[in-house]
């Protein structure tokens, strides 16, 4: 099914581009410190950043972020649809709710109308761990039908308020179930999507986790915006972010390819990737760079790489796209891939 676009500030949900995004961890009423956060956010590639605004007074952040950074800002609100309001006259760019959770329905329609007549969408999110008890009851668990059937609730209560601009996110700690359960209602739903898996953990197993299942769904053609949730400082879901979109083909920037070595390594290979890796942090353009421990069988294996090198017995070879350039000593390896890589970003 085609998808529905929605504005969020600056960009459009719900074409190409997956957008990247991430939540401060400071505490609402630290202006200073919520700032300097979203600005390394920003700075490191962030698209979207989210706040908790947990009082009505804490709708101040959202005034100063805007000011601060050049990316939307979204509230994340539970409860009290006045902070809602608040945030909505402080301009903030989406709104992140429950509307089964804020109260009546005259408390939902007062959202609806306020941000429809500003052009703020509704991200409804929701979430394995506090479901609705009525379909805990009616399912036994948190099962992708269980969600789903969530999701479409809070959709029926906002377009039951001539509300359309809604976003929709259906997050779980388990992998499995919120694979399960994004498919299930990309088949029901054209409204964009934000991917994400809830709780990961900390930064190594929730990138793992994150990859899995945030990747499964990219490489679906499901999601429109996602956020790498680790129990780590938020920069470090950005660029773990940026990681699984390379990965799925779907990012910017450079692609490093290298293979795991053998026995018929005769290059320092693993040091070597690892510099290339670091050299290809501030590239942002579209490359694969392949880093090969056999002269012999790396250009044919990394054929389709835009610029490699392979290397073994005290000399390497510079190639594109499988052809030879040329030999350099092994110690030049490194300072010659980088005139190739910089070449290319000229467009030679």
């Amino acid at each position: 099914m085609s998808k529905k676009k929605v504005r969020v500030g600056n960009i459009v949900l719900g074409g190409e581009k997956i957008y990247i995004q991430s939540m401060l961890n400071v505490p609402a009423e630290d202006i200073a410190g919520s700032v300097a956060q979203a600005q390394a956010l920003e700075n490191a590639g962030c698209e979207i950043i989210r706040a908790a605004v947990p009082r009505v007074e804490d709708a101040a952040l959202i005034t100063t972020l805007k000011k601060a950074v050049n990316v939307p800002i979204v509230a994340d609100i539970h409860f009290d649809y006045k902070i809602a309001l608040a945030c909505v006259e402080a301009g903030v760019d989406k709104i992140r709710i429950n509307p089964g959770n804020i109260g009546s329905a005259e408390k939902v329609r007062a959202v609806a109308d306020a941000c429809r007549e500003r052009g703020i969408p509704i991200r409804i999110g929701v979430n394995s761990g506090s479901l609705e008890k009525e379909l805990l009851s009616k399912y036994g668990s948190p099962t992708p039908e269980a969600l789903t059937e969530s999701a479409l609730r809070h959709v029926g209560l906002l377009n039951d308020c001539g509300f359309d601009d809604i976003v929709i996110s259906i997050k779980s700690s388990n992998v499995k179930l919120m694979i399960a359960a994004y498919r299930l209602l990309a088949s029901r739903v054209d409204y964009p999507l934000h991917l994400g898996v809830t709780e990961a953990g900390t930064e190594k197993m929730g990138i793992l986790k994150s990859a899995v299942g945030i990747g499964s769904l990219l490489c679906d053609g499901i999601g429109d915006t996602i956020r790498v949730s680790l129990t780590a400082d938020p920069v470090k879901e950005v660029g773990a972010a940026r990681d699984i979109l390379r990965a799925c083909g779907m990012g910017g920037g450079a692609e490093i390819v290298s293979c795991p070595t053998c026995g018929r390594t005769k290059i320092d290979l693993i040091p070597l990737a690892e510099q290339v890796e670091k050299l290809l942090e501030d590239v942002d353009i579209p490359i694969k760079v392949a880093v090969m421990g056999c002269a012999v069988n790396g250009p044919g294996e990394a054929r389709e790489a835009d610029i490699g090198i392979a290397g073994g017995c005290g000399e390497g070879i510079i190639f594109r796209k499988g052809e030879i350039l040329r030999k350099v000593p092994e110690n030049m390896l490194l300072d010659e891939l980088k005139k190739e890589i910089d070449l290319i970003q000229k467009g030679r």
